[in-house]
């Protein structure tokens, strides 16, 4: 990536205010057009959203992007949506036991409800706040409950995969396990053995960590610091780990670039998260939580190797990735680092909601190095406003009001086929995705609130 130091949130000011101005036109015509009975959209062909039948993992991004347009704009109308579709639809996701996604559904809905209600920006009503407070709750110990334990004194959060799986997409949803903790609840087990959510989360970004995420240390052949595994593979019998796998990555040993995204992303804003606990707060946890002074070296390790990698090796130079930095037709493009993101191009996808989600990472790691006084926070951040430059304009920002997507050329299963490949062209582009559309939002947001001096955005 060729980070741009001149850039500054007020700078970004135009473009930003833009994005929600496209966003409010395309959330409203979504809402109205499409038929729940349907279920979730996911992404769009020819664009118009279309649901995929895999996990309901996006749901909570639909409503979100209206709690966020409101946000950024003051429309009510859009506060109203988010409300109601939350009230009417969201309950099931609370309660669901199959999935890893809590973090994205509930607090992207709930939990953005909430936060606003904190904040003053609507009127506070102490019977609503316990509705979302609530649901957080119980989300927070459903996602807590898909546990399984290691052969080396941690456990992880599972995937939908199953016991045996453990995805680098789950570090963002131990949002909604601490969220929980910190409003007073635990997971009750066998004997009304409570559960602590802290210790738990905890454990999980200290696993994935270990597993799925590299340090150049010689651990395999492939071992290159930075580099991330989309699943790691335990063996269900002993705890012991077995191998790398991927399900939407090219190879178990190249890095598909939307799960080290998660982990980017995941591991700054638990960073920032740690700002606000002390010691004792572990220690009340229970010996699982282990050290504060611990879990913040393992996740800033963790964010630092990521990002540096990310920046390094498979971004181009407007901070944009190509799916999976080890696709068999990279080579074709010649060093595309050296370059501009072609979304065009007739080898590889790009994946803007890769971007939009490491973006996001690098601004609370640079802002959470900055409290440190590290001379290494500008790098990060500047990182993120560069990436944010490039999503808020074309051809990535969708300004076709027939194109039901924000952001374009994203990618969701390049392996299974699942992305539209226009006529004429030999790979997916020209498409959106329901989360990169609410992680561009939820970006444009966080700048947007650090140009204007406005209380910092932060899911806790």
């Amino acid at each position: 990536m060729k980070i741009n130091a001149g850039l500054t949130p007020k700078k970004l000011g135009p473009k930003l205010d833009r994005v929600f101005e496209l966003a409010a036109t395309k959330v409203a015509a979504l809402d109205k057009d499409w038929d729940p009975s349907r279920g979730t959209p996911v992404f769009t062909i020819q664009g118009r959203y279309t649901s995929r039948g895999w996990t309901e993992w996006t749901q909570g991004f639909q409503f979100g992007n209206a709690i966020l347009v409101f946000d950024a704009t003051g429309d009510e109308a859009f506060l109203k949506l988010g409300r109601e579709r939350t009230v009417k639809h969201m309950a099931s996701h609370v309660s669901h036991i199959g999935v890893h996604d809590h973090g994205f559904n509930n607090v992207s809905t709930y939990g953005n409800l909430r936060r606003l209600m904190l904040e003053g920006r609507v009127p506070y009503d102490r019977g609503e706040l316990d509705f979302y407070e609530l649901a957080l709750k119980v989300s927070g110990a459903v996602q807590a409950a898909r546990w399984s334990t290691t052969a080396y004194g941690t456990g992880y959060i599972y995937s939908f995969n199953g016991p045996h799986s453990l995805f680098s997409d789950t570090i963002r949803s131990l949002r909604a396990l601490v969220v929980a903790d910190r409003l007073g609840h635990a997971l009750m087990g066998e004997g009304d053995k409570p559960i602590n959510l802290l210790a738990r989360a905890a454990e999980h970004a200290k696993t994935t960590a270990r597993f799925n995420v590299y340090y150049g240390e010689g651990r395999d052949s492939y071992d290159v610091s930075g580099r991330v595994v989309h699943e790691s593979i335990f063996n269900r019998n002993d705890g012991a780990y077995r191998c790398p796998s991927t399900q939407q990555g090219y190879t178990p040993f190249s890095t598909w670039t939307r799960g080290a995204a998660w982990i980017i992303c995941g591991a700054a804003e638990q960073l920032e998260f740690l700002q606000t606990l002390k010691q004792s707060d572990f220690e009340a946890a229970g010996p699982g939580a282990g050290s504060r002074r611990e879990l913040e070296a393992v996740l800033l390790r963790m964010a630092l190797a990521t990002s540096d990698h990310y920046i390094e090796n498979y971004s181009c130079r407007d901070g944009i990735p190509y799916w999976d930095d080890g696709a068999p037709n990279l080579y074709r493009l010649g060093d595309y680092t050296k370059k501009a993101s072609d979304p065009f191009n007739q080898w590889e996808p790009v994946d803007s909601s890769a971007a939009a989600i490491a973006a996001q990472g690098f601004i609370r790691l640079g802002n959470y190095l900055a409290t440190k006084g590290d001379k290494r926070a500008s790098r990060y951040l500047q990182a993120g406003l560069t990436a944010t430059a490039t999503l808020c304009e074309e051809p990535y920002l969708s300004t076709d009001k027939k194109h039901q997507g924000l952001l374009l050329h994203s990618v969701y299963h390049r392996p299974n086929g699942w992305d539209h490949v226009p006529k004429g062209k030999k790979v997916p582009c020209g498409e959106s995705c329901m989360w990169g559309d609410y992680h561009l939002l939820e970006l444009a947001l966080l700048v947007k609130r650090m140009a204007s001096g406005g209380e910092y955005p932060t899911f806790f």
